[in-house]
């Protein structure tokens, strides 16, 4: 029997005396809380997929010694280990109709993407690059759920982090010794940490000198003393049923501000230390930022066609599917996610070789990047105007059912040319877990901001593009004549 991490070895992992707290009240046991259990199975349920006899070969790899573990741990050295790769992610992401964001393969890929970049943190220092290799060693071979926070709390966005009137806002190291460094301070947004094994600290947002104590990257598991777990809001806890909430109450993945009350980090678990381009390498000098947001594309995908499905049968449920100006909403829709699907194959198409890794295309993922944080709300925008009234004329909850005059009363209003009235309830109660309630405009807003503003994701796109062909044609092409006169003209401005 294959050696593989199971759903219920995951929920074990989780019981493990961390500090979550919700609603002023400290969480005794993640797995077993009104608002964390559906998220935490559906965790499990990741683990357990990949698992399954027919799935363990497609979805895990060996790591050494009989071992299996989930692809997305595995450092791709050709194009077909790439594809190889992304069909396990896909599988993944589809299990959840893309709507658990910051799943195991998330982090997972930025960690493989630095480790594949190990000659920047060479530079470093031999120590801190040793630390980076062993812990991914291991984080691999357990099959870790990771989360990370690598972005400062907001507070006064008029003011660089290190001018903030709060000393303690943003996490800083404020000692260290022969042991490692102590930590204080708030990151965000820690998506996923309340269902995660350990959390990946560190800074993609700009630093500058003068803020060597906030340039720090290391790992916790999230059980460390000192280690504080502020929970948003959970959507989870204020589903009413299953029947009225099928997304939210199981795939609230929840965020929440991780707060470091004086914690010591071992040396052996610190990747950077006092550095503070070194934090900016640490993604986009190696491969991190491409292989985690090469991931989030993956992910993506598989939620527009979930997406995509839903606004078919909204067209359907309703008798509108063969008007023409829906027909012709439903093929541009169509046409935008399968756009990003081809994006997709295209980094992998367009790929290269560096040294012994296989990669994407870094600018394509940026591109992706660029399109579909405009795309996103233009879908949801399509599937509320498809719907209409639809979304709205819904049964309080499945409580309605249990009076025979209320119950006879949604039977006779709620009607569908395909479906019986209790299909269409159930059938739109899940439209609008998609795309109305609360914890769809949460997820519209993640979609809009995971990767940075638009303005952060473009000036990657502006970074990475091929201008210097682009330019090269056109200059190729006024080189190829001159000025009526015979003369010839310079390069234009």
């Amino acid at each position: 029997m294959a050696d593989v991490k199971t759903g219920a070895q995951h929920i074990a992992s989780l019981r493990d005396g961390r500090s979550v707290y919700l609603d002023g009240a400290l969480v005794a046991d993640v797995t077993t809380h009104p608002a964390f259990r559906g998220a935490v199975q559906s965790a499990g349920m990741l683990y357990d997929y990949q698992a399954r006899p027919e799935n363990i070969e497609r979805m895990t790899f060996d790591c050494g010694g009989g071992r299996r573990v989930s692809r997305a741990w595995q450092m791709p050295r050709s194009r077909e280990e790439l594809v190889a790769r992304r069909q396990a992610l896909s599988s993944w992401s589809a299990q959840s109709c893309g709507f658990i964001g910051r799943s195991p393969d998330h982090v997972a890929s930025a960690l493989i993407g630095q480790v594949m970049g190990i000659e920047v943190f060479e530079k470093h220092g031999p120590a801190r690059a040793r630390a980076l290799r062993d812990y991914v060693a291991e984080a691999t071979r357990q099959d870790w759920f990771l989360t990370y926070v690598i972005i400062n709390p907001q507070a006064d966005r008029s003011k660089a982090w290190g001018e903030q009137a709060e000393a303690d806002l943003s996490a800083r190291i404020v000692d260290e010794d022969a042991g490692g460094i102590t930590i204080r301070g708030g990151k965000m947004l820690g998506t996923s940490s309340i269902m995660a094994n350990e959390v990946l600290v560190a800074n993609l947002q700009p630093l500058k000198p003068g803020e060597e104590d906030l340039a720090f990257s290391c790992a916790l598991p999230m059980n460390t003393k000192g280690l504080k777990v502020l929970s948003r809001k959970s959507y989870e806890a204020h589903a009413v049923s299953e029947w009225d909430n099928p997304l939210s109450s199981r795939y609230d993945e929840n965020d929440a501000v991780v707060w470091f009350q004086d914690v010591k980090v071992p040396w052996e678990r610190v990747f950077v230390h006092r550095d503070t381009d070194m934090c900016r390498a640490q993604f986009h000098d190696t491969w991190g930022h491409t292989m985690q947001n090469y991931q989030a594309q993956i992910r993506l995908t598989e939620k527009l066609r979930f997406l995509t499905g839903i606004a078919r049968r909204v067209a359907e449920t309703i008798g509108t599917v063969n008007m023409p100006p829906v027909r012709d909403a439903l093929g541009k829709l169509a046409a935008q996610a399968a756009g990003v699907e081809a994006i997709l194959h295209g980094m992998e198409a367009s790929g290269a070789q560096q040294g012994e890794w296989f990669v994407p295309n870094k600018h394509m993922m940026y591109a992706a990047q660029v399109l579909t944080q405009e795309l996103y709300p233009q879908i949801v925008s399509t599937i509320r105007d498809l719907a209409g009234g639809g979304l709205i004329m819904l049964p309080s909850s499945a409580a309605d059912y249990g009076n025979p005059e209320v119950a006879r009363i949604i039977r006779t209003t709620q009607q569908s040319p395909v479906a019986t009235p209790d299909e269409r309830v159930k059938f739109m109660k899940l439209a609008w877990d998609a795309v109305g309630s609360e914890f769809a405009s949460r997820h519209l807003q993640y979609e809009m901001f995971y990767a940075g503003a638009q303005f952060v994701t473009r000036g990657h796109s502006w970074r990475t593009y091929d201008w210097e062909r682009a330019l090269g044609m056109v200059d190729g092409l006024l080189g190829s004549y001159g000025m009526p006169d015979g003369s010839a003209a310079g390069r234009a401005a």
